[in-house]
């Protein structure tokens, strides 16, 4: 006696009279023919064109960050303020990045992520320009300006890394996670390039601040008719309401409780530090350098020489490219040796970095070609691990609490790392200053630099520890299951009918 068949629409779970066996066939029609749809309800052609936005827009980002550090003698100028003060631009941002970078995390983990992203770049966008509008009487509203490009930058980074997860899976997945990275040393390059360019064109540094506030709202248009919100979680075949949502508590104590999230955020923590140090005061010290060995005159009326800005955005960029395309493929084929191959690229790659840059900060004063040469080999080190960081943060947690942990890591990477970073090397800087001499103001900020090659060696052993736990975690977070409410959960909401 042959019985009929019964299709499931939910999750296209198939089950016969003649078997209580549920089979994980994916089929979704009201007719006999199996109807293809991709998974994550975004055609491929569409998602292609998602991370091209989403890597313009954190291109755009970065672009925005550094270029307060490729005009900083010019804004130290203008404003006539110390190193401690100059550390405080980027720790103002970094402080209310960081605070609302849970806030988005909570939101973008509910509700719809596109959205929140374009009222945050469109904020962050007018911000920027308000920015470069103040009177040289009023640092504290350039500060206060800085500080709330912060939540621009918190709504996008929080949230952008999950839409690719939700695209793509496994290597795919780091591939493109790859090409979005790539967006941070080259936008990071290109803001010390752009920002020193229109300074000399203009010979003002104001204008160096308004470049990306119109690319930014270019970039709000593309979000909102190019992106396309993909279902969380289903391209991993484990669509967002097979998944029980916890409440924010129980998602925090879920992270702290995942030894390989816990680690590779404290590894990221000391990268963030190492990155924040020397993107806002490595400029400003291959100047004094050059200006305590009489190649440069000093700055004592803007504008200010910022060729040292522009080298080294053009080192910034070449090195990042270099360095993330190099992590994700020796970690590729690393993967087929050992599963412990990304933490361990992680560290390795900050061990090699904390060599170089110490020989970097060392040479300056002796050879300036031998301290680019160095300054470029610890880059590409350094960004050998941007990458991979955020893929390990992918597969070791659940698509539903993924945006915060983002945010979570976002938070304690820029807490412990480059929130506080320029302002202490300012702060020490200024402590060691026994005179207001060119030698001085060149020694004290040397000596207070050598700091990031100690906490990188502090940052690749908490990778080599994540190593330890990578397996175990990955494995728990492929089989997670909110205990026994998916079977129920299926049977109840299967629709059956005959064919």
């Amino acid at each position: 006696v042959e019985y009929p068949t019964y299709n499931c629409l939910y999750l296209g779970v198939q089950k016969s009279r003649n078997s209580s066996q549920l089979t994980g066939n994916y089929i979704m029609s009201t007719s006999h023919r199996e109807v293809e749809e991709p998974a994550s309800g975004v055609s491929s052609m569409r998602s292609v064109f998602t991370v091209i936005v989403l890597c313009f827009i954190n291109l755009l980002n970065y672009m925005d960050r550094f270029t307060v550090a490729g005009v900083l003698p010019d804004i130290e100028q203008y404003f006539g303020i110390n190193d401690g003060k100059s550390g405080l631009l980027q720790t103002v941002f970094i402080c209310s990045y960081m605070v609302l970078a849970p806030v988005f995390g909570y939101l973008g983990d509910r509700y719809n992520r596109k959205v929140i992203m374009s009222v945050g770049i469109g904020f962050w966008s007018v911000v920027t320009l308000a920015s470069s509008y103040m009177p040289r009487e009023y640092f504290w509203l350039l500060l206060l300006t800085r500080g709330l490009v912060g939540v621009g930058e918190a709504s996008y980074s929080t949230i952008a890394p999950t839409i690719i997860a939700d695209l793509y899976i496994k290597e795919r997945r780091t591939q493109m996670l790859s090409v979005f990275y790539f967006a941070i040393p080259v936008g990071s390059g290109l803001g010390y390039i752009v920002g020193s360019k229109v300074d000399d064109m203009a010979g003002d540094w104001h204008w160096a601040l308004r470049v990306t506030p119109a690319l930014g709202l270019v970039a709000v248009v593309l979000l909102l008719f190019v992106v396309k919100e993909p279902k969380r979680g289903a391209i991993e075949a484990r669509p967002e309401h097979t998944l029980q949502r916890t409440s924010w508590l129980g998602d925090m104590k879920a992270l702290c409780r995942n030894p390989s999230f816990v680690l590779s955020t404290f590894g990221f923590t000391a990268v963030a530090f190492v990155t924040g140090s020397l993107a806002l005061w490595a400029p400003a010290f291959l100047f004094r350098a050059a200006v305590f060995t009489g190649e440069r005159p000093p700055c004592i009326k803007g504008p200010c020489d910022t060729s040292d800005s522009l080298y080294f955005g053009i080192i910034t960029v070449v090195s990042g490219i270099l360095g993330v395309a190099s992590g994700a493929e020796v970690s590729r084929r690393l993967r087929l040796r050992t599963p412990k191959a990304d933490p361990l690229v992680c560290a390795l790659g900050l061990l090699l970095s904390a060599p170089f840059l110490y020989l970097a900060i060392v040479f300056a004063q002796a050879s300036p070609t031998a301290t680019y040469v160095f300054i470029f080999l610890g880059e590409t080190f350094l960004s050998m691990n941007w990458a991979i960081v955020a893929d390990i943060l992918l597969y070791v947690v659940v698509p539903t609490r993924r945006a915060t942990a983002e945010a979570f890591q976002i938070v304690l990477s820029h807490l412990l790392g480059d929130a506080g970073s320029p302002y202490l090397i300012g702060l020490v800087s200024d402590s060691l200053k026994q005179t207001d001499s060119y030698l001085w103001q060149f020694r004290s900020l040397q000596l207070s630099l050598l700091t990031c090659t100690f906490v990188a060696v502090g940052g690749g052993a908490f990778f080599l520890a994540t190593a330890l736990f990578i397996e175990k975690d990955r494995q728990r977070a492929a089989n997670y299951t909110p205990s026994g409410e998916r079977l129920n959960l299926e049977l109840r909401l299967c629709a059956w009918a005959p064919d």
